[in-house]
């Protein structure tokens, strides 16, 4: 008597399993890396994306090129995931684009502004008639308030006032009569930052004006680049950062640009906070590799085989550094291997003289702690995905979707 077969998936579910579904995942994950192997190195080529937006994008860094893949195969979404949590860990946003560098110091902040009124409703109100007379000694009592703010600003000493609010005609026109500089509508970021450059703090009432609240700082200059006006502040005393200004003929180019100085300084960054570091430009990966060749031979069984396989995986770097560069990637692996054969730990790809040099002299680094977790990374990625054998994906489901509500004007169906 055969079984009654038990069904547990919903009609439609796609299974699919074994040997074909393990190749099937490499073979996506294959792809992906084939997307961005040609853009490793300073020889790397870029890459165009455009979104499902129209947005066009630029750039050769591998990063931003696996954000921007609209990856639809379950296996190689698992490998763009991990890639992208290797970025987030060790490449955190510092840098960001400013319209304006370092503004403001020599500041005090708060000026008047007058009141903004909205619907009024009041129940039993009492009222209060004036006569012309009253009412402009009330205006001429406002207009006292704001000469008082103004003039305690100008005995403050400050040269330089900024303002979260913005500042009306008359304040600027009584600055600039005595040689003050002004900005209205500065962000509080901005204004938190040029504190932290130039001492002081930021005030919100004139009345307290000392010299312990103002900001210092050597040079304050107004120039125009471009066609936008930059405020810069020099010779601040307590100034640990910098703006940079980027410009160019593209926001493509400028984007990419961005991006290139962020990784420059995360390197560096990393390098400072992490002060071991190895060879560059597949120095590293040569020397791990004729370390694990080694020691396959040392043991029996298949792990032989599996190690040696990982030894082969590591010469990739430097191979497609060469086949970047237009270089003869097997000339160049042979010098290395006998190199590292006879003891040359830092030696690596030359990408200036089509040749082998010893990386560490010709200053090449790389942060240990960086390729220590790619490696780390990588390996994980790469056990995750030849150890799943089936993937599962159920269908969109339609039947079981909430019935759609009964529009107005839509008949009633009985």
């Amino acid at each position: 008597m055969m079984p009654t077969p038990v069904i547990l998936l919903k009609e439609g579910t796609d299974t699919s399993q074994g040997i074909p579904q393990l190749v099937s995942n490499i073979s996506a994950c294959q792809v992906i890396a084939e997307a961005v192997r040609t853009t490793l190195g300073p020889r790397g080529m870029d890459k165009l994306i455009v979104d499902d937006r129209g947005k066009t994008t630029i750039s050769n860094d591998g990063a931003t090129i696996l954000k921007l893949l609209d990856v639809v195969h379950p296996a190689a979404k698992t490998l763009v995931d991990i890639a992208k949590s290797q970025d987030a860990e060790f490449w955190p946003l510092v840098l960001k684009r400013v319209n304006h560098p370092c503004p403001v110091p020599n500041l005090v902040h708060d000026l008047h502004q007058g009141f903004l009124w909205g619907p009024l409703v009041v129940d039993d109100p009492s009222l209060l008639p004036l006569v012309p007379q009253d009412y402009q000694a009330i205006v001429d009592a406002e207009w006292n308030i704001l000469y008082d703010k103004l003039e305690k600003l100008h005995k403050s000493g400050a040269k330089v006032i900024l303002s979260k609010l913005p500042i009306g005609d008359v304040a600027t026109q009584y600055f600039a009569d005595r040689d003050m500089f002004c900005a209205g509508r500065v962000p509080e970021e901005d204004l938190k930052r040029t504190m932290m450059a130039c001492g002081g703090s930021i005030q919100s009432s004139a009345n307290a004006l000392t010299d312990n609240v103002l900001g210092r700082c050597l040079l304050f200059e107004e120039a125009q680049i471009g066609g936008e006006r930059y405020n810069f502040f020099t010779g601040c005393p307590k100034a640990k950062t910098c703006t940079i200004i980027l410009r160019g003929g593209a926001q493509q180019f400028m984007d990419e640009t961005e991006r290139s100085l962020h990784d420059a300084i995360m390197i560096v960054r990393r390098a400072i906070k992490n002060d071991s570091v190895v060879g560059g430009g597949g120095a590293i990966e040569m020397e791990i590799s004729k370390y694990l060749r080694d020691y396959s031979r040392t043991i029996p069984g298949k792990q032989q085989l599996l190690i040696g396989a990982y030894a082969k995986a590591l010469e990739i770097i430097p191979r497609q550094l060469c086949d970047n560069a237009g270089f003869d990637a097997t000339n160049i692996l042979n010098k290395l291997r006998a190199k590292h054969a006879q003891g040359g730990t830092w030696y690596g790809v030359d990408v200036n003289n089509e040749d082998i040099a010893d990386n560490f002299d010709a200053c090449v680094w790389e942060p240990a702690v960086v390729r220590i977790n790619a490696l780390t990374a990588a390996s994980e990625a790469a056990c995750l995905i030849i150890s799943v054998d089936e993937t599962i994906k159920n269908p969109r489901s339609t039947v079981d979707a909430p019935p759609m509500g009964r529009g107005r004007g839509r008949p009633h169906t009985h």
